[in-house]
């Protein structure tokens, strides 16, 4: 992502979105100072790569929030609800790029490997 130089506006709605507008976008816009007659499309598409990033960004901080409830769900497995905190808390952690993946370790004794002849 390229750095561009933000108008205080576009700043402004960058930090309130991730804070008092809570992801909502139109308030973002009326808490950014912007006017009601200012399309809440045309800000979004111009600050998109900047969203995403501070998204990214965001799931990484609150992966450890994520990581607790998954441990509290732990302690006490038989809590209502845990299901689903379980799963939202899953969900957090690998869009923050910490996704339990298939791991396959080979290993070798000599790094060549014989292949048979193919037949056309």
């Amino acid at each position: 992502m390229t750095k561009k130089n933000l108008t205080d506006k576009q700043q402004k709605f960058i930090d309130v979105l991730f804070d008092e507008a809570q992801g909502n976008f139109v308030e973002a816009k009326k808490l950014a100072g912007y006017s009601e007659n200012v399309s809440t499309t045309s800000i979004v598409e111009s600050l998109q790569e900047e969203i995403a990033a501070k998204t990214t960004k965001f799931l990484a901080t609150h992966g450890a929030r994520a990581a607790w409830a998954m441990m509290q769900i732990m302690d006490n497995p038989t809590d209502l609800g845990n299901k689903e905190k379980m799963a939202a808390a899953k969900d957090i952690l690998d869009r923050a790029g910490h996704k339990a993946g298939d791991k396959l370790e080979v290993k070798v004794d000599s790094p060549l490997f014989i292949l048979p002849s193919k037949n056309d």
